[in-house]
């Protein structure tokens, strides 16, 4: 083998290499680009979770709101549950046949 083709052959190989080496960045960069978008859609995200969460300080207070309601609803349930069986229930109407004369 002379040194002539030994130096090509060298030189091939660093081109193989250089070329492999620039595919293999090219796919990290591209990686790094789909990271980061989807990075950006989680931040995103958890932006809105922040805002929708916001509003928690009231939850207790409607909780609240809602019990006095149900409490005062069965009140009234009670007291028409003792009642109504004491009212008369009035007739019902005659039935008429629709012909008048």
């Amino acid at each position: 083998m002379s040194d002539t083709t030994a130096w090509w052959i060298a030189i091939i190989a660093g081109f193989v290499v250089v070329i492999v080496v620039a595919a293999l960045l090219q796919l990290l960069v591209q990686l790094v680009k789909t990271i980061d978008r989807r990075v950006a859609g989680i931040r995103a995200t958890l932006a809105k979770v922040t805002a929708n969460t916001a509003s928690t300080a009231l939850i207790d207070p409607t909780g609240d709101a809602v019990d006095r309601v149900l409490a005062e609803g069965l009140q009234h349930h009670l007291f028409l549950g003792r009642v109504l069986p004491s009212i008369p229930t009035p007739a019902p109407a005659p039935v008429t046949n629709g012909a008048s004369r």
